[in-house]
């Protein structure tokens, strides 16, 4: 790693096994210790790319435009800048993205990531016929199509998905050897990668399209200010630079990158990054593993499963004037893309927004209708809730705790119920027992994607039974229910 400038301390060691590689301390670390540098010019990105001429003219941008730079490196084989850094990169990481169709619906079938994954292959693909078989087509461009076919930008994406951070805004996002060594551990970070300068507030306020006509090898110009390592989207490295003391070196050029101990660490034990506070569907998806007994676990449940279930116990009529009463209240879902959902927490606990639009569901219709006549006239929905539902209380304010509890009439508790087992349904026959004894007698080396496949799997059917108990539980609190009606409007 010389020969491009990076340099690291001889406390860490390098271990390569079954497992992959991992760094450890030598000798025991102080927080403070900066550990590494990384010259920004060492980085593979699309400004430093022999790429970066047929990027710029071909106005490609983002991931897409980093795709096409790793995969140019990789077809100019040994006379790359990067060449040993390539060689040590596997051909690509075991993402989900990369597993065959029949192993995603397998595998996957039931969990967070099926549909995901599916539509991931699709765009991806979409991508490539859009924007990388034209550049092999063109015969002044004199790209080698044996690297740059689909199977090779299937496999830079996954690469570029598990191990590019962002260096700053004018590189963007791209490789950064040595730094994607560090294994990642949830709740235990022992290395920050940081970068210099924390003047600007925003990286809006700077321009990103810088003109790099003059861009070389050799350039001395100091690059803009850099921005956090990792964000919610890509990138594998969580890192507020601002927040980190600069050592002299990083403070005198901002041309380098630095790995910094941010606690101590005994000799002997693994230097840990951590890659963000994700749940296990988020780690499958983008870096290719999960963790045990994650805190970060959730389970969605959509809502387009509540209103089918609305609708299998009353009217159309009647589960639309429910919902739209749910969203003139100022309620609504998580929103991904094109889909709204209801989050439900490692411990089992659902959000409050569901056990609003379950209670306004249940409502018995004289009480729903003297809230829906209420909601346009009072202004004031906490009030009206007050006013209409709980007498002296509202569920618009307090803590979560007492919001839930005043909803959790035992209509409510039986519906969440009722939606666990249809979420439930979605994992096939196979019980949570039976995947937690095939997980038992899982290699997770040799067995890959079944060990973490399954790991999601009982991680999520585990939230659902948590669902289940809290949806069973008595409370003093949920004896005080509300009317019920007398009768349903069934379909």
């Amino acid at each position: 790693m010389d020969s491009k400038g990076i340099e690291y301390s001889d406390a860490l060691q390098f271990t390569d096994n079954e497992e992959g590689i991992a760094v450890r301390a030598i000798c025991d670390l102080k927080e403070g210790d900066v550990v590494a540098s990384i010259p920004k010019q060492a980085c593979l990105t699309v400004k430093t790319s022999g790429a970066r001429h047929v990027i710029k003219e071909t106005e490609l941008a983002g991931p897409i435009a980093l795709c096409v730079a790793v995969m140019y490196e990789r077809s100019l084989g040994p006379l790359s800048p990067w060449a040993g850094y390539l060689q040590l990169l596997p051909e690509a990481d075991c993402l989900p993205l990369l597993w065959s169709a029949d192993d995603v619906d397998s595998l996957l079938g039931g969990t967070e990531l099926h549909e995901i994954v599916k539509e991931d292959k699709a765009l991806i693909y979409e991508d490539w016929e859009e924007c990388i078989l034209p550049l092999m087509n063109s015969a002044s461009l004199k790209l080698d199509p044996e690297f740059f076919g689909i199977d090779n930008y299937f496999a830079a994406k996954s690469l570029i998905a598990s191990r590019s951070f962002q260096i700053d805004v004018y590189h963007g996002f791209g490789m950064v050897p040595l730094a994607d060594l560090f294994n990642h551990k949830t709740g235990a970070e022992d290395v920050h990668f940081t970068s210099v300068s924390c003047h600007l507030d925003s990286d809006n306020d700077v321009d990103i399209e810088n003109d790099d006509a003059s861009y070389s090898s050799t350039v001395d110009e100091p690059f803009t200010q850099s921005s956090p390592f990792r964000n919610s989207d890509e990138g594998n490295s969580s890192v507020d630079s601002c927040n980190l003391e600069k050592s002299s070196n990083s403070e005198e050029n901002p041309m380098f990158l630095e790995m910094i101990i941010v606690k101590d660490v005994k000799s002997g034990a693994e230097v840990f990054n951590t890659y963000g506070s994700l749940g296990n569907a988020a780690l499958l998806h983008r870096y290719g593993f999960t963790e045990a007994n994650n805190p970060f676990d959730i389970v969605n449940i959509d809502l387009e499963l509540v209103v089918k279930w609305s609708l299998s116990l009353f009217s159309s009529r009647y589960s639309r004037a429910r919902l739209s009463l749910w969203r003139r209240l100022g309620y609504s879902g998580c929103v991904s893309q094109n889909s709204e959902y209801f989050e439900i927490s490692y411990d089992g606990e659902p959000q409050v927004e569901l056990l609003v639009l379950l209670y306004i569901i249940l409502l018995p219709d004289e009480t729903y209708h003297k809230l829906d006549l209420a909601v346009p006239t009072a202004g004031d929905f906490a009030k009206s809730l007050n006013m209409i539902l709980s007498k002296k209380r509202t569920i618009k304010s307090g803590t979560d705790s007492e919001r839930k509890d005043l909803l959790l009439t035992k209509r409510v508790r039986d519906s969440l119920l009722s939606l666990a087992n249809i979420r439930e349904s979605f994992y096939g026959s196979d019980s949570l027992e039976d995947d937690i004894d095939l997980l038992k007698r899982c290699c997770r080396i040799r067995e890959r994607k079944l060990y973490h496949s399954l790991m999601l799997r009982v991680s999520e059917r585990t939230i659902l039974k948590q669902l289940r108990v809290y949806a069973s539980r008595s409370s003093k609190s949920t004896k005080r229910s509300y009317p019920l009606r007398k009768k349903f409007k069934w379909t």
